[in-house]
């Protein structure tokens, strides 16, 4: 899985990278299909303000994401993590279940 990681009007501390290279690198035990995935971090004002972060992921056949906000970077990685997970379970419980629908419709065919 490819990760490329952005950073708008800021340098983040490594820590922060780090941590959101890894939480995006969990997502894989979800569904292995994943193939690239991006992180957004931005900020709105420079005091009191709201931390964004935004993770795209690009698995076969469609693009999931989620966006979230709070007062820490690391806060809104784990929040759009925890989404992205539960759309990771939810799109692979949807590609299994059409695989099903196809294997009964050529088995009664048969």
């Amino acid at each position: 899985m490819h990760i490329k990681f952005t950073a708008r009007h800021f340098r983040p501390r490594a820590g922060v990278k780090s941590h959101a290279v890894q939480a995006v690198e969990k997502l894989g035990k979800f569904y292995d299909g994943i193939v690239s995935a991006t992180v957004v971090l931005s900020f709105e004002r420079a005091t009191n303000s709201v931390k964004t972060a935004e993770i795209n992921l690009h698995v076969y056949g469609t693009t999931l994401s989620a966006k979230e906000k709070s007062d820490e970077f690391l806060k809104s990685i784990d929040a759009a993590a925890e989404k992205l997970g539960s759309q990771l379970t939810k799109y692979k419980s949807r590609l299994r279940a059409k695989d099903k629908t196809r294997v009964r419709a050529i088995r009664e065919k048969v």
